[in-house]
């Protein structure tokens, strides 16, 4: 898991609304993500390497807005967000996402739009959630399956989950984050989250 969403796992994330985003199916989201990740991208991955506040802000003008960091986070610590204070709540949710952000923004580098291919869509738009399968090329020739989950908003389709060779991201993270708690406590992982994040928390 941890070696396939460096180069792949954030890219896939970078989902891209225009203004009509309530107009969008599931597979117009992850379409124009890849399209204009690559327009995005291109002839920069040297600069943006080099730069990596300019890397971090990139993604998070794109991320940012169209990704559901709150649910996601929600998601990943699981029965611990029932017992944490608002302004942990808030806390995880802010040292999560930049985290995550740090932790893969090589991704975006190594993105290549030929090496994805969408399969055709089969989900039900009715419903809340969804997901858009596609395949990967790897350098080595080989195709990995990866699957985006998104989630109906008012604003339209946004990103929550990566599933990878049927290995889910947000599940990864939670069964990683209940044993941290349950070895240290919530706040420490908070802490340590945000550190790594380089975020300064004043109270």
């Amino acid at each position: 898991m941890r070696t396939l969403l460096p180069a792949i796992g954030l890219a896939a994330i970078l989902a891209v609304l225009p203004a009509n985003a309530e107009d969008q199916s599931p597979q117009d989201v992850i379409e124009s993500a890849v399209t204009f990740l690559a327009e995005k991208m291109d002839g920069q991955q040297e600069a943006l390497a080099a730069d990596r506040q300019a890397l971090y802000a990139l993604i998070d003008e794109i991320l940012l807005p169209r990704f559901d960091r709150k649910f996601a986070a929600q998601m990943v610590l699981g029965k611990h967000w029932r017992s944490a204070s608002e302004t942990q709540r808030v806390r995880f949710v802010e040292a999560f996402y930049r985290a995550l952000l740090r932790r893969y923004a090589d991704g975006l580098l190594e993105f290549e739009q030929d090496k994805v291919k969408l399969l055709p869509f089969r989900g039900d738009v009715s419903k809340k959630r969804t997901k858009v399968r596609s395949t990967v090329q790897l350098n080595d020739g080989s195709k990995v399956a990866v699957d985006y989950e998104l989630v109906k908003r008012d604003s339209g389709w946004l990103m929550f989950n990566i599933v990878i060779e049927g290995i889910s991201y947000i599940r990864n993270y939670r069964t990683e984050m209940d044993a941290e708690i349950r070895g240290s406590s919530l706040a420490a992982v908070i802490e340590r989250l945000e550190n790594e994040a380089g975020i300064t928390n004043d109270g």
